[in-house]
């Protein structure tokens, strides 16, 4: 176990930081740009991840477990929030026969 700490820690934390940041802007271009609801689903759980990869970057630079606990909560909310967005989208799309955003404006009355 020591050994795999050693290795996160080697690598500095601006390299987490740059990437989680390079990771959370794509995800919200994703939601911006895509009007796929399935993508702006992956674009969110992209959002998640990068916040989830940084947590637990500063949790074994701090040595302090706490940020990984964070990480756990934040996958199990992301869970829950895919299972319900995919039956949200399952029934939407058995009732209008499309997944677009854009469609889904039409729905307001």
């Amino acid at each position: 176990m020591e050994n795999i700490v050693s290795q996160l820690q080697s690598i500095s934390i601006n390299s987490y930081i740059w990437l989680s940041s390079i990771l959370f802007t794509i995800g919200v271009m994703g939601v911006l740009i895509r009007r796929n609801a399935i993508v702006v689903f992956m674009s969110i759980e992209m959002m998640l991840n990068s916040v989830n990869l940084l947590l637990a970057a500063f949790s074994v630079y701090h040595n302090d477990p706490s940020g990984q606990v964070y990480v756990f909560f934040i996958m199990v909310v992301a869970a829950a929030e895919v299972a319900v967005g995919l039956a949200l989208l399952v029934m939407i799309y058995r009732n209008t026969q499309t997944i677009d955003i854009n469609f889904l404006n039409k729905l307001k009355w």
